[in-house]
């Protein structure tokens, strides 16, 4: 039979205090969302639907088409969020597992034990359900004398001897599908809240059909992220989690506690992250490469034997045996060469570079086509940018460009070409020349006195 997931992220999530919807709210720079797609896409799941509502497009512009949607247009509680997805899913056999979208982590295993566990059992419903040792806040689980779940009560309606439970429901459920469809519509509105709860669902079926649960042994997973503190928490949470996996894989952190890896970094062994480093978004850090201190990396390449320390890099790649930083700065597909030294105070926008092509400090390169052997002087820059339009810039091979000099693209410098310290260079340069792009020095003897004139003596 086939599997479907749900997942509830049309809230508008008021206690983040924050313009974006709860569920696109960033976890270590991803949001809080896509943890659970990419879990739910991993898993045994066939079908996804994602219910939302507050402003719907950011979560769908998130997601795309990597699952279907239901709009909830008003929030009147989980129950009547579940109901919008009636026309997707009301006909299919099967099971669906309804998930919340402030869970980011939620994992593969616990999907597909939670679906094992409920095939095994031959449920109609399984409730999921974890202990926490403050359970406030928390739906308690209900149950009779022989142990089996009866109802789900809210916190705010629990009796003082209810409230000493601490077993809670999570809000993940395995359903029979035809049944929940059934079991929504017989659903009342809560007369105080005006919302319709999925949660006495519970109530309805426990009498007439197999109603089980799912206990969650390590309650972190089944958390749910709903103010910004809690999304402290998930970070802290995830960051070791992930620390730990690589750090028994080869990786060496030094002090990890003040190191930050996203959830889709790929790290090989022996590589050194030192201090104060944050690696996120789809980087690839490959053998022997040593990062930072103070470094932070997002959709970064990272090649074998590199070190960056005290830089950032976004959305580029860096190849063997660079050495970046200083308070370097790659960004916007910045693809720089083997055996390069990019040092400080350097910035690379939109350019590539050869190999052995030095930039040591105090540089802007940006919308340039560079190759080998290049020497960039300090103070260079490659003027793109005229006010209205970008424009690119072409350095060949074996070019030595002098300190302070200004290269005004569109130009192109061909082959072994010299540049002159101080030359402001306007004209393309051919092969093998050189390029003195300057006013010629004027001497004026004798004339300094008449700029500078003689402090006055104050004894």
């Amino acid at each position: 039979m086939p599997n479907y997931a749900m997942i509830l992220a049309a809230g508008k999530g008021t206690r983040m205090q924050t313009k974006l919807p709860k569920c696109a709210f960033p976890i270590l720079k991803k949001p809080m969302i896509e943890y659970i797609v990419e879990h739910v896409e991993a898993s045994c799941i066939d079908e996804t639907i994602a219910v939302v509502g507050h402003e719907r497009k950011v979560i769908m512009d998130l997601l795309g088409n990597r699952v279907q949607y239901a709009i909830q247009e008003q929030q009147l509680g989980t129950g009547h969020a579940a109901l919008m997805t009636k026309e997707l899913l009301e006909d299919k056999e099967g099971t669906t597992l309804i998930l919340l979208g402030d869970m980011p982590l939620i994992n593969v295993d616990i999907i597909n034990k939670i679906l094992e566990s409920h095939d095994k059992m031959n449920n109609d419903l399984t409730v999921v359900t974890a202990n926490f040792d403050d359970p406030e806040g928390y739906g308690r689980i209900l149950r009779d004398n022989y142990g089996r779940i009866r109802a789900i009560r809210e916190d705010k309606n629990a009796t003082e001897a209810e409230k000493k439970t601490k077993e809670i429901n999570t809000g993940v459920y395995a359903v029979n599908n035809k049944l929940l469809f059934e079991m929504l519509g017989k659903i009342e509105r809560d007369p105080l809240k005006k919302e319709y709860y999925l949660t006495d669902i519970v109530e309805l079926m426990a009498d007439t059909h197999s109603v089980g649960t799912f206990t969650i042994r390590d309650p972190k997973h089944v958390m749910g992220v709903n103010d910004l503190y809690a999304v402290s928490q998930a970070e802290k949470i995830l960051r070791d989690d992930i620390n730990r996996e690589l750090m028994l894989n080869g990786v060496s952190m030094i002090n990890p506690e003040t190191i930050t890896i996203g959830h889709n970094v790929k790290i090989e062994g022996n590589v050194t992250i030192n201090p104060n480093t944050t690696i996120t978004g789809s980087s690839i850090i490959s053998e022997g490469a040593v990062i930072g201190p103070n470094t932070e990396i997002h959709n970064g390449v990272i090649h074998e034997n590199v070190h960056v320390k005290h830089s950032l890099i976004y959305d580029s790649e860096v190849h063997e045996r660079t050495s970046i930083g200083p308070f370097a700065h790659l960004r916007n597909n910045a693809n720089i060469g083997r055996d390069n030294r990019v040092g400080n105070f350097v910035e690379i926008k939109k350019s590539t570079t050869g190999s052995n092509t030095k930039m040591s400090h105090l540089a802007y390169i940006g919308d340039t086509e560079c190759g080998n052997n290049v020497n960039f002087g300090s103070g260079s820059v490659t003027v793109n940018y005229d006010g209205v339009n970008k424009h690119k810039t072409y350095i060949g091979n074996d070019v030595f460009i002098g300190c302070n000099t200004n290269l005004i693209a569109p130009i192109r410098i061909e082959d072994n070409v010299f540049i002159a310290a101080g030359s402001t260079v306007t004209k393309d340069i051919p092969k093998g020349a050189m390029a003195i792009a300057r006013g010629r020095q004027i001497n004026k003897e004798d004339y300094s006195k008449n700029l500078i004139k003689p402090k006055p003596n104050n004894k």
